[in-house]
Order: structure tokens, then sequence, then C-alpha cells
């Protein structure tokens, strides 16, 4: 399961000061928390109060802090095809493009730059008319992304299916549906593309969070989920992790499961 710290996004009050300020400390003490945590990425977003304009040069900004305190690659969260290159450009090791669409300009503009940049990137399981209800529509939409991937030469394995989970207490009916998506999207290709989530969208303003969070994530583990942007400062998300893979048989059980999870 790759992990993938969510916290330093413009979203959070904290982070949206520092960009505002061009004060580090928030986000390099983000990065080293989450590092700590286990996480093998950083998101990297502005979040969306930020100018267009501005993108470029303010994610350019946190790609270089973030860096500069830990050694980990990022994943970088911004629709602005100038910001996301601008990011790239100064980016040590291989980044995850965080997102594109399944529309063809969209395609047609991350898509290139996964392949100059050499990094691995995001598709998103939905189009100009929005996020589909079933899985069956979002497969549809998942093969478009893989048959344009595998038509700039992008190997299966950088190519991220995101399904698009919603918030359980507006759109219940999706999250069964993201769970048959994820069995299905294996079936697209050989090798098959990876899946990831973005587990915190299931829980956004419901109740008990986190164990809405940690159950949905070990229930899409075992639908073959092999990534997720989430709190890695979870402890009990990623105890439920550790857990998982043990009762998946993707680790070998020893009495001490938690700690060695923990040191990996």
């Amino acid at each position: 399961m790759i992990l993938i710290g969510e916290r330093i996004n413009g979203m959070f009050r904290d982070i949206r000061e520092a960009i505002e300020k061009r004060e580090p400390g928030p986000v390099a003490e983000w990065a080293k928390r989450q590092a700590q945590a286990g996480a093998h990425y950083l998101d990297i977003s502005t979040g969306p109060a930020v100018a267009a304009e501005e993108q470029p040069a303010i994610v350019e900004w946190l790609v270089r802090t973030a860096q500069e305190a830990v050694g980990l690659p990022c994943c970088l969260d911004t629709v602005n095809p100038g910001a996301m290159e601008a990011g790239l450009r100064v980016h040590q090791g291989k980044a995850i493009i965080n997102s594109t669409s399944a529309d063809q300009e969209r395609m047609d503009q991350f898509f290139p730059l996964a392949v100059r940049y050499g990094a691995a990137i995001i598709g998103l399981a939905m189009n100009e008319r929005g996020v589909p209800k079933d899985a069956g529509d979002r497969l549809t939409l998942a093969m478009e992304l893989v048959a344009n991937a595998d038509a700039h030469g992008i190997p299966m394995e950088d190519l991220f299916i995101d399904p698009l989970i919603l918030p359980v207490n507006v759109a219940q009916e999706h999250a069964i549906e993201v769970l048959e998506t994820i069995r299905q999207v294996k079936l697209l290709a050989s090798p098959p593309p990876r899946t990831v989530v973005g587990l915190s969208n299931i829980s956004q303003r419901a109740r008990e969070r986190s164990l809405i969070n940690r159950t949905y994530l070990v229930m899409a583990m075992a639908a073959g989920l092999d990534a997720a942007i989430l709190d890695v400062g979870d402890a009990a998300l990623l105890d439920a992790i550790a857990t998982a893979n043990i009762l998946l048989n993707r680790e070998v059980y020893c009495d001490s499961f938690l700690k060695t999870f923990q040191k990996r």
C-alpha cells in the first residue's frame, strides 16, 4: 500500500497562511511529521484560494520547501498545467501528477507532462459530465484513461486510476460502486493500472471520521487498492493497514506486526 500524506494542502489553515506569508516552517514541519509517520509521498496542493497566475510560483516553492525538509517524492495536486510543470521542473525523483480527468483535452495536456518528466499520473474516472454514479460508467472512463496512457507510452504501473469516492453522508450509494470499480480496473490491461483513492473524501462532514476512513480503506484494500491519499498521522488508520496486510496475506504474520509495519 502506497501512503500519500495529505497534509500539505492550502485547504488547511496553517498551510494556507504559510503560503500567503511564504513561511516555510509549517510546510517543512508537516513534511517531516508525515515522513516520520511512514508516508511514501507527500501530496502538494495550493488549495482553492490561490489565483491561477500565482499557482506556478507557489507550487514550485512548496515542492522545494518540502523536499529540502525530507527526501520524499511528491504527488503534485493541481489542475493548472503551468503550475504542474513548474513543480515537476524542480522536483527531485519520480513525482506523481495529481491528476487528469478522462476529458480528451485534459489528457492531451497532462499525459505528455508525465512522459516529459518521467512521472507517474493519477487519472480520475470522471469527465465534463461529472462523477458517474455506478461502477460500469466509471470503468468506461477508466478505459479511456488506460487507452490514452498506452498511446503516450506510459507504463501501466505509472498510471493510477482514481474511481472518486464521494462523502458517505450525501452519496452513500457511491461507496460500493467504487469498491467494484477497484476490482474491475485490474481487468482493463495486462499488466493492470494501479488504483488510488482520496480517502478522507469518504468521511467529509460526517461523524466518526477516523472510523469511517479506516473501515473503508480496509474494504478497498481487500478489493485490490494500491495507494491512498490519507492522514498518515492517524495511528488507528495505520494499525488497520498493518492488520489488513496480514489478513490479506501480503505480509508474513509475526506477533509484533504493528511495530514491524511502523519501522518499515
